[in-house]
């Protein structure tokens, strides 16, 4: 796992200069705290930082480049069929100086050009130039788990994997995308291709991009088809087939010369990922677990309860109101306003994590794998009545705002009640999208300043996710939501999430079921095997029985949530009032000062949880404060917090 960068002139006689891509590696340093590599080929450079996974020689050192030094190669990731590609390549007369999965895309790229991409089997992001035809190829992995941004201008492109990186070059102007803040405010992260600065942009998952002379082509290489359905003979027949090859794609991601180790929520993925683990581990494998002081947040309990059961060498955290003593850190390790608030844990996670092991399995996207949220079963649900009562739907909802009181916390019955009843006139996109949002339509009309809502131009941010149930090969709508997830919520939120938070701690993070051919079996399955009635993952806890304890797979999800809405009527209230209402925020002019206000106080006095909203504002002027206002470039200095818990081999 490791970071790259590069920076090409479209004038073949300009060359790039050395320091400015030292100091784009230098920004990125955490990422690959083990070497560092910079090449100059007169008006093209790459640049390179490394975290030693596989090959811990000096082989693996990049940039890497072929025989006769007419291709170069900056790669971040880990290709896990990489052995057997190899094996294939050298049936073939090639020959190879290294065991790096690099050397593997390099050769072959040699033999299949950009088609190279569609055989690769794992997380990437990765840049070839070929000094005969002058070409620049980018590629992105089919999920998006690795990041890629990337900046054309009239003089050429420079890219890298994190937005600061390219800002290290003092020919990138910092001038504030309202279009990308206006996206951020609905789903707490700028999406892609946005980018929160203007001329700059993220490559799509599963796309490619190829600059040759000025011309750019970008491709799509890869969608995810959730069919034609499997034609098993029996349930028990896909249950097998599930369970082997998940168990096969945990195997394959063990695969490591550094120690490994797995994050453990004490769900049903992760549990199911420490599950497969113990079976290819001729030692305890090692467990890190987050909790919180509030019962209703934590999860310690039940991922201790995994950790006895398989034995596994467990470590915990608990976070306490102090732990946001990091925010000054995430907010520049994140480069993009981001408010999705488990960053929180994740970093705490990660760091405990590293302090063991090199490398983590966790159990990310299994939930859009096998339905796993709420918001499918309260869809499903919602669908359902409108269809018997579609006349007495939209006066129930209305009776039933009347009552319910948000004041309870954010997964209250109550809470949950009132968030279903609101969207129950809706249609089921709109449903989803509603759930999915932080501002909503009319909430961004009215938190918007006269000059912000002019700048946006009524650009309306829930076309990023209606429009992939449109394009869907799907024949019925959960499909569609899972496909609409699997394509936005999952790349855009959670998957940057683990990104930034575990190689801030020079930590690779990997996820089994994000394994394209795993995912692509499951898309296949029938949707009735994963939904049913108010049963989450179905056929998941079905293969599972028997390998992961009962008690896990008959818990209800819980999700990594943190106490914002106590945390903000609490310790962080002042917090939130000084930032928000302060003379620098206000004369931004994004927003109106009554609103923002309003939510201020209603969300201390208990009258409505406003606790996502009031949270994204604030790391949006906390991000402000950091990359416009300062403009620095260095990491800000570690706040003190606490400790560990301990360790106990279970």
């Amino acid at each position: 796992m490791c970071g790259i960068a590069g920076k090409l002139h479209r004038d073949p006689s300009r060359p790039v200069d050395e320091e400015v891509l030292r100091r784009m590696c230098r920004v990125m340093r955490h990422r690959g705290p083990d070497d560092e590599g910079v090449v100059v080929l007169g008006a093209t450079g790459l640049g390179h930082r490394r975290l030693s996974i596989i090959d811990l020689s000096p082989a693996g050192h990049q940039p890497m480049r072929n025989d006769d030094g007419s291709l170069w190669l900056v790669f971040n990731g880990e290709i896990y069929n990489f052995p057997e590609l190899r094996a294939e390549l050298e049936a073939g007369g090639v020959r190879f100086r290294s065991r790096t999965d690099t050397e593997v895309i390099l050769r072959l790229y040699e033999r299949d050009g950009a088609a190279c991409v569609r055989r690769l089997r794992g997380m990437f992001a990765f840049a070839i130039w070929d000094t005969r035809r002058r070409t620049l190829l980018l590629a992105r992995d089919r999920l998006g788990v690795k990041p890629l941004y990337y900046r054309l201008s009239e003089d050429g492109l420079s890219f890298g994997s994190e937005l600061k990186v390219l800002l290290e070059d003092d020919d990138v102007p910092r001038e504030v995308d309202p279009i990308a803040i206006h996206h951020y405010l609905t789903y707490q992260c700028v999406p892609a291709p946005h980018c929160v600065f203007k001329g700059i942009a993220k490559l799509p998952p599963a796309h490619t991009l190829i600059w040759n002379d000025g011309r750019v082509t970008i491709d799509r290489y890869w969608n995810l088809p959730y069919g034609p359905k499997h034609a098993a003979s029996s349930e028990r027949e896909l249950e097998e087939e599930l369970r082997c090859r998940l168990e096969e794609a945990v195997r394959i991601r063990m695969v490591s010369d550094v120690p490994v180790g797995a994050f453990l929520s004490g769900g049903i993925d992760s549990s199911a990922v420490v599950a497969m683990m113990s079976r290819h581990s001729d030692r305890p494998v090692r467990t890190f677990s987050i909790g919180f002081e509030e019962d209703a947040y934590d999860e310690l309990p039940a991922a201790r309860r995994v950790a006895e059961h398989f034995g596994t060498e467990h470590t915990e955290f608990r976070v306490r109101l102090d732990a946001i003593n990091i925010l000054p850190q995430l907010v520049w390790h994140y480069d993009e306003p981001y408010a999705d608030a488990s960053s929180i844990p994740t970093w705490h996670v990660s760091r405990l994590a590293a302090e063991h092991v090199t490398v983590v399995l966790n159990g990310d996207a299994g939930d859009e794998n096998f339905a796993g949220y709420d918001r499918y079963v309260a869809n499903a649900l919602a669908e359902r009545f409108r269809l018997l009562a579609p006349l007495a739907a939209s006066g129930v909802a209305q009776a039933a705002l009347e009552r319910l009181s948000n004041g309870h916390g954010a997964t209250s019955p109550a809470s949950r009640a009132r968030r279903f009843a609101e969207q129950l006139a809706r249609s089921p996109q709109e449903r989803n999208l509603a759930w999915l949002s932080q501002f909503d339509r009319e909430r961004k009309r009215a938190l918007y300043s006269d000059g912000f809502r002019a700048a946006v131009n009524g650009v309306d941010s829930g076309r990023l996710v209606l429009d992939r149930f449109d394009e869907a090969d799907a024949e019925d709508f959960l499909d569609r939501t899972l496909y609409a997830d699997v394509m936005t919520y999952l790349p855009d939120t959670l998957l940057t999430k683990v990104d930034i938070a575990s190689m801030a701690h020079g930590l690779e993070a990997r996820s089994p079921f994000l394994d394209h051919e795993f995912m692509e079996f499951a898309a296949r399955i029938p949707s009735r095997l994963k939904l049913r009635g108010t049963q989450t993952k179905r056929i998941l806890k079905r293969a599972l029985q028997g390998i992961v304890p009962a008690p896990i797979l008959g818990r209800r999800k819980m999700g990594f949530n943190v106490p914002l809405e106590s945390w903000l009527r609490n310790g962080l209230r002042d917090m939130a009032h000084d930032l928000l209402t302060s003379r620098r925020s206000l004369e931004r002019g994004y927003f109106a000062p009554a609103f923002v206000r309003g939510l201020l106080d209603d969300h201390v006095q208990g009258r409505r949880n406003w606790h996502t909203q009031i949270w994204s504002l604030m790391m949006l002027e906390l991000w402000h404060r950091e990359f416009v206002d300062e403009g620095t470039a260095r990491e800000p200095a570690p706040h003190a917090m606490a400790e560990p818990m301990g360790s106990y081999a279970s």
